[in-house]
């Protein structure tokens, strides 16, 4: 297993403080207007448009129209850019910046009526696809239900509305409260349990969401520790990344032999042990 950092490819450049903040902003206005969509179909009804990884990992009307809202909105805004949308959505752009997209964030939190869920909006440079060598510029998840804005532009610093966001100095290894998420296919959902079954005497308490952007403005906000989750997607964590770090946290992408990756967020100092301890564990299963 080996550990990558976040780097820039050299060719692309990275939009000025001006550029940036307005591409904050606009991620902002995107994320809260398909949240107002979402947020609106779910008071009338839900229905299951599709299944994906498997036969509980679906896809809601809502996904499809708030995908189809955000990427309408981007070509009349930015036609220059690519797009990467979670349902689809594909777009090559001319500028080196594409806006990756999660139309709804926690889709079976949505299906069932629970609160955790959001939308994530965030522009980056590089390969939108490659968490280990993209550069997130812009971003933001707004959580309809709970009323929350989380946004962060590079160099510009994290805020939860008009709130800025540090993350808090770390606690002992012993004492981390850790976010998790599982995935919907068994058989990586069996190694996680297994993993976690290790991890879980070595902190203070795990927690499981169910909506990975969140968990990772939560590390931001202070309301976690750190949030260790394998599989997560670029739509997962685009703007979460950046919100995070543009509030003093770290992130680091563990890439396994079989090729997934186990995402680390969580404080500076707290980065290396807690990464080492699921990698330990994850070597003991």
């Amino acid at each position: 297993m080996t550990s990558t950092p976040p780097t820039t490819a050299p060719d692309v450049a990275i939009p000025g403080r001006e550029v940036v903040a307005e591409l904050r902003r606009t991620c902002e206005a995107l994320a809260q207007r398909a949240g107002d969509l979402v947020l609106q179909m779910r008071r009338e009804a839900v229905d299951v448009a599709a299944t994906k990884s498997s036969l509980t990992d679906v896809v809601t009307r809502a996904d499809l129209a708030s995908e189809k809202l955000l990427t309408e909105l981007i070509e009349e805004l930015r036609p220059q850019d690519g797009v990467l949308g979670e349902e689809g959505a594909r777009r090559v752009g001319q500028s080196g910046l594409t806006w990756v997209l999660d139309p709804i964030d926690g889709t079976v939190n949505y299906l069932y009526g629970r609160a955790d869920y959001a939308v994530s909006v965030a522009v980056v440079a590089g390969d939108p696809a490659d968490m280990t060598a993209w550069r997130p510029v812009a971003g933001a998840v707004h959580a309809p239900v709970h009323h929350r804005t989380f946004s962060a532009g590079l160099g510009l610093g994290a805020s939860d509305g008009d709130r800025e966001l540090r993350v808090p100095p770390a606690p002992e290894l012993a004492q981390a409260l850790v976010g998790t998420g599982f995935s919907y296919d068994a058989a990586v959902r069996a190694w996680q349990g297994r993993v976690l079954a290790d991890v879980l005497p070595r902190v203070r308490d795990v927690r499981r969401a169910g909506a990975g952007a969140l968990d990772a403005c939560a590390v931001a906000a202070g309301e976690l520790d750190a949030h260790v989750e394998r599989g997560l997607q670029p739509w997962d964590v685009a703007a979460a990344e950046l919100i995070v770090t543009e509030a003093g946290g770290a992130v680091r992408h563990d890439r396994q032999d079989d090729g997934s990756i186990v995402t680390v967020i969580t404080s500076r100092d707290l980065l290396g042990p807690l990464g080492d301890l699921f990698a330990h564990a994850s070597r003991d299963v």
